[in-house]
């Protein structure tokens, strides 16, 4: 049983400029975190491993220092790991990474189970997943909040979308997108983490891809660009009003009076 698992590097709050002329966010001297989602779809490879045995292999796709996701994943159990670095893959849309990631995993040899978090906290798009396992051509089970039965040949998992609880089984290979709310990741073990800082970590370039075409990846290859990220306008504001008794009560009625007005208007 050999299974991957996609984590990324976010960062750790969502403050950050946009550079105007690529639509991408400047992550430079930004604090960076794995992303939760992520570390979840970790927790589910490595609990799946302890009842039926196997490989977890993790990827992430970024810079040099995303090598940090790789080596927290060692400290939690991970058995081996690939950094997607190149400088042709930056600026990469959905469309753009789930092909990435695809070529990828291909790369590296065939996973019967591919894992990972429901979303990413700086993209939000809840994309990728879906896309890796169309490009793939495998089964794609989404928003899974619970695993039920784990076999040698499928796994039966439950889902909840638009208010409804979904019971679905798939035979291997398949892609799982989980929930944050799984699983409670474990806490990295000490020894596996003086460990983890001698474990080779993998690179894989352009160089090492079946596809070489620079225009299949990065910006090159992206169907979308980002025209803007701004902050949500505030309008809400706050009176400090000094009054008592009765003149306070009938100050409340007046604004309460005001809120039905309003509402019967629109």
């Amino acid at each position: 049983m050999r299974i991957a698992v996609f984590m990324k590097q976010v960062p750790a709050y969502s403050q950050g400029n946009m550079d105007e002329k690529t639509g991408v966010i400047i992550r430079t001297g930004l604090p960076s975190i794995v992303n939760v989602y992520d570390l979840a779809a970790l927790e589910t490879a490595l609990r799946i491993k302890e009842k039926i045995g196997g490989e977890v292999v993790v990827f992430t796709m970024g810079p040099d220092k995303a090598e940090d996701v790789i080596r927290d994943a060692f400290a939690m159990g991970a058995d081996d790991g690939y950094l997607i670095c190149d400088r042709a893959f930056a600026g990469a849309d959905v469309l753009a990474t789930s092909y990435t990631l695809t070529q990828a995993l291909k790369s590296t040899g065939n996973f019967d189970i591919i894992l990972c978090g429901k979303q990413t906290t700086d993209g939000d798009t809840a994309q990728v997943s879906g896309a890796v396992a169309k490009w793939m051509n495998i089964p794609h089970m989404n928003w899974i909040n619970e695993l039920l039965e784990i076999t040698e040949r499928d796994i039966q998992v439950k889902c909840q979308l638009d208010g409804r609880l979904s019971v679905i089984q798939a035979a291997y290979p398949c892609l799982l997108s989980v929930e944050k709310s799984i699983f409670t990741p474990r806490m990295p073990s000490l020894k596996l983490k003086m460990a983890s800082r001698k474990k080779e970590i993998k690179r894989i370039t352009l160089e090492n891809l079946s596809d070489k075409d620079e225009n299949n990846y990065g910006l090159k290859g992206s169907a979308t660009r980002v025209r803007k990220i701004f902050p949500p306008e505030r309008t809400a504001k706050r009176d400090v009003v000094t009054k008592d008794g009765k003149e306070a009560s009938q100050y409340i009625l007046k604004i309460l009076n005001n809120l039905d007005t309003c509402e019967e208007g629109e």
